[in-house]
């Protein structure tokens, strides 16, 4: 179960972190991903850390350079630290987990929500300009 926390409303060029909590399972041993739905828009694959044998990260081409993931496995959560935040990363961010799937580099969202069977709940985002 995963447990999405940290969303709120914060200006532009402001930061966040969100947070995915998990429990009943190692997260350490899953792929984690964050994905982000606008008003009136399909949800996006954001950004994902590869389990513990992997070591790797990956992000869309719109966050990259301002958004970082990250995991502590000793509180058994998953970050994503947002920054330089704009309008149009205002969403409502899902975190969301795999065992067996692979994270990379996605390029077709469908495809990419495909790859992971366990979701948090959403929390929202709302940057204003």
């Amino acid at each position: 179960q995963l447990q999405a926390s940290g969303g709120g409303l914060v200006q532009s060029g402001g930061s966040l972190r969100l947070s995915c909590a998990a429990s009943e399972s190692t997260l350490q041993y899953y792929i984690t991903g964050w994905f982000r739905q606008a008003p009136g828009k399909e949800r996006e694959w954001v950004s994902c850390i590869c389990s513990s044998y992997g070591n790797c990260t990956y992000y869309s081409d719109s966050v990259k350079g301002r958004f970082t993931i990250s995991r502590d496995n000793a509180e058994n959560t998953a970050y994503l630290e947002m920054n330089d935040l704009k309008p149009e990363d205002t969403a409502v961010y899902y975190c969301a987990a795999d065992y067996w799937n692979q994270c990379t580099h996605y390029t077709d969202d469908s495809y990419a929500l495909r790859q992971y069977d366990y979701w948090g709940q959403g929390t929202l985002v709302t940057v204003s300009s």
